[in-house]
């Protein structure tokens, strides 16, 4: 078999078992996946799926990757709104923290769970074969979407506002850092019902965090050009 042959074979598994995987996360939840379950629906051995996913955290990955599609839609919509690139930033974060914590469970499996192996391959692995997912994607956004490394994804974005003049260069891995924590603080309280939030409680209070670190590290002349508010 030659190896166009074996890749397309390859790519036709794949969505074999990720079209499964989708209708037992749809039915059952994600943290009700088994490799079994989801060989069984798809009309094959346990075995079989293990010859094209290592394991069942690399198909939860996979199958969790699908239900950004909404996110990765209305993203560039939500940055419109911003006027320079710091509210452009902000509200990304809006989008973001609106699809992941109405979905927390598929979230978590692709920025917080132990996935056993390398996340970036395994986000490389998935564009490779879902390049369609980033269609009506602004094309610049395109090498940041494809980062895995949420603040990586995060400092790539908000460089810009060093030429703008928004913030120092030194602040950038900072404020990239910062936020990401804040997400995943607020991500495990919210899952774990530490403090009792609702969703939107819990969207509004990441974005009031959010918002007011990156403040903090906004040169105090250019503070009066962001209007951003939640």
């Amino acid at each position: 078999m030659s190896k166009e042959r074996k890749e397309l074979q390859r790519a036709r598994m794949f969505r074999y078992f990720l079209d499964a995987a989708a209708e037992v996360i749809e039915e059952d939840g994600i943290e009700h996946m088994t490799i079994r379950k989801i060989a069984d629906r798809a009309g094959f051995t346990a075995s079989t799926a293990y010859n094209y996913f290592k394991d069942l955290s690399h198909l939860k990955f996979f199958t969790a990757m699908r239900f950004t599609s909404a996110y990765l839609k209305e993203l560039p919509s939500y940055m419109e709104l911003g006027n320079n690139i710091v509210e452009k930033w902000l509200y990304s974060w809006e989008c973001f923290c609106k699809h992941s914590f109405e979905q927390p469970e598929i979230y978590s499996v692709i920025f917080m769970d132990n996935l056993g192996s390398s996340p970036q391959k395994l986000f490389d692995d998935y564009y490779a074969l879902h390049t369609q997912d980033l269609t009506g994607v602004p094309e610049e956004l395109h090498s940041i979407l494809m980062e895995y490394d949420f603040s990586k994804r995060s400092a790539l974005y908000i460089q810009d506002a060093v030429t703008e003049g928004f913030i120092k260069e030194e602040n950038v891995p900072l404020i990239a850092d910062i936020t990401l924590m804040v997400w995943k603080g607020m991500m495990n309280t919210y899952m774990n019902n530490r403090r009792g939030y609702s969703k939107d409680e819990a969207i509004s209070r990441t974005l009031q965090l959010v918002t007011e670190c990156v403040l903090n590290v906004v040169e105090p002349e250019r503070r009066k050009d962001i209007t951003f508010k939640r």
